[in-house]
């Protein structure tokens, strides 16, 4: 049956996503979500245990959770493919998945006969694929509510697997659990109200029989948190506000933002969680919530049994440049601060400011703040009230820095790699009334900038390497283009580095010096995703997958609907 004949692929295709002046507006969405079966007898029929998610990082034939393991490495142990036989890489295959829309996600890989990739991408839609050769075994489409709000498009940056299950989060702050033989909805838990502004679009980790999700729609007034659901049942297990009353201001708590909308990061011997948090609300004006406003633009290490708040790490106290801290943080174990004569586990991660942090795991203390990553001009300077008739521009802007991009850790040569915005962008603050499911920033954020400052050295990205323990930069490849930078990276065990850019370049980096070893030209679509490795032992292949197309927001560039999977041969 092909791909045009898919019930689901089509009500995704129904599914229309508008921009209006409060944001994404989802319509057309299915009454009801549907399934549709191809060829589900091929998917092996086994739990995917606790101890395989556990051992995924060291296991080269998969790819069991977002970041590749629970410390969110985006590395692979596979060592098919290296420096000396890149250029030999090939498409195995470039498909269409059929519902062009935001196309940020990243699959998980299931090793078996055969291997089977989960991959998901607006608006709520996911497969199940034959990672071997690209053939749809099922599609399921989410039913969106039509009054959904969403700042910034229609994402689902991936799936989450977990015994006889798959999981997503939903537009409208939801869970979804299919079986992940049939593709069947299983139940879906609702996390919070969308007719209030929240929103989920992350992709969320499992351990031992928990789901744990955050919090997104931080630019319409809403309130932070982050929450464990049972993964067989959907129910409720804790819920934790991410911002405390008593460090903010009278009634401002109420829509005091602070959300984690990206992936949490798991420490297994701990049992914590390090959250990624976002802007303080109104982003733009500050006034109406003196003081640091903590608990925003950092890192909130949370108790993974009971959700109690444990520590938090803050970037951009009193922010007003929109500067969250989105990308997911890389936990490094015994790592080595020979310059403090020091072995710590360690929690990495940049923002927004364009710096990258390294903080003790077990007290959120910071060890290190490396090098720009990028040019940061008129930086922290005040945001000017709209009618005092002046220019606010300042770099990084409200785009960052690091955005969202999931970082990764290389463990040859210990080095971190971030691509980054390199462009400034004006704001206003004014005093805006709150007004429950409309945006609520405070203010304006311009894109285009009247003048760029006279040091803008014209290069709109980076992609960079630093060594987390001195905050040395270590290289950058600047890259040029008229639309941002997006999506994440990945490495290898045998010293390469993955990054797709928004000219449509899939390139392979020497990771230890940053030379361009490899590329790709997969269209004119922007790489706005993250890729992904994994060995086949049947197929005697490593195999590299990554989703092709630009999401809706700002300047992304155009849409596609693709995934490509490159292979190599032992």
């Amino acid at each position: 049956m092909s791909i045009e004949e898919d019930r689901a692929v089509q009500a995704a295709q129904d599914t229309v996503v508008r921009e209006t002046d409060n944001g994404y507006r989802v319509l057309g969405s299915p009454e009801e979500s549907v399934t549709h079966q191809h060829d589900i007898d091929r998917i092996p029929q086994f739990d995917v245990t606790q101890e395989m998610v556990s051992g995924s990082g060291e296991n080269q034939e998969a790819w069991l959770t977002y970041g590749g393991n629970y410390e969110m490495h985006r590395y692979t142990t596979a060592d098919v493919i290296g420096p000396d036989n890149v250029n030999d890489l090939e498409v195995e295959y470039d498909i269409s998945v059929g519902s062009g829309s935001s196309m940020e996600g990243s699959p998980v890989i299931v090793p078996g006969d055969p291997t089977v990739m989960y991959q998901s991408n607006g608006p709520n839609h996911i497969k199940a694929i034959d990672a071997r050769n690209g053939d749809v075994l099922w599609s399921y489409t989410y039913a969106v509510p039509s009054d959904v709000v969403l700042c910034c498009d229609d994402n689902n940056r991936g799936p989450a697997v977990w015994q006889d299950k798959v999981y997503m989060t939903t537009l409208d702050s939801g869970v979804v659990a299919l079986n992940r033989y049939t593709g069947e909805e299983e139940w879906y838990t609702s996390t919070a109200d969308h007719e209030r502004g929240y929103s989920a679009t992350w992709a969320p980790i499992v351990h031992d029989g928990t789901i744990y999700t955050g919090s997104a729609g931080g630019e319409y007034g809403v309130r932070g948190f982050h929450t464990a659901i049972d993964a067989e049942t959907g129910e409720q297990k804790w819920f934790t506000r991410t911002c405390p009353e008593e460090e903010f201001v009278g009634d401002s708590i109420n829509q005091a933002a602070g959300t984690n909308w990206m992936t949490a990061t798991y420490d297994e011997e701990r049992d914590v969680l390090y959250m990624p948090v976002g802007n303080p609300g109104p982003d733009f004006d500050g006034s109406v919530r003196p003081g640091p406003n903590r608990n925003t633009c950092g890192t909130l290490c949370i108790d993974a049994e009971t959700g109690e708040r444990l520590w938090f790490h803050q970037e951009s106290p009193h922010d007003v440049w929109d500067y969250d801290s989105a990308s997911p943080r890389m936990l490094i174990r015994d790592l080595e601060f020979d310059h403090r004569d020091e072995v710590r586990d360690t929690v990495v991660n940049a923002g927004k400011t364009g710096w990258a942090y390294s903080m003790d795991a077990e007290t959120g203390q910071l060890i290190t703040r490396s090098d720009p990553g990028v040019q940061q001009l008129n930086m922290f300077s005040m945001i000017p009230h709209i009618d005092d008739g002046r220019r606010g521009t300042f770099m990084p802007g409200g785009m960052g820095g690091c955005d969202w991009h999931p970082a990764t850790y290389n463990h040859e040569t210990g080095l971190v790699y971030y691509k980054m915005h390199n462009n400034a962008q004006e704001a206003w603050w004014r005093f805006e009334e709150f007004e429950e499911g409309r945006k609520y920033w405070g203010g304006i954020l311009e894109d285009e900038t009247e003048a760029m400052p006279d040091e803008y050295n014209g290069h709109i990205s980076s992609i960079s390497a630093f060594d987390p323990t001195t905050g040395k930069l270590v290289w950058r490849d600047w890259i040029d283009s008229d639309t941002y930078l997006w999506g994440g990276t990945m490495s290898t065990t045998t010293g390469l580095m993955f990054a797709g850019t928004q000219n449509g370049q899939f390139i392979a980096y020497d990771a230890e010096t940053g030379e361009r070893l490899w590329e790709f030209d997969t269209g004119d679509a922007p790489l706005s995703s993250s890729p992904i490795s994994w060995y086949d032992p049947d197929e005697g292949k490593q195999y590299i997958a990554i989703q092709v197309g630009g999401s809706g927001w700002l300047r992304r560039g155009k849409r596609d609907d693709r995934v490509v999977v490159f292979s190599l041969a032992e």
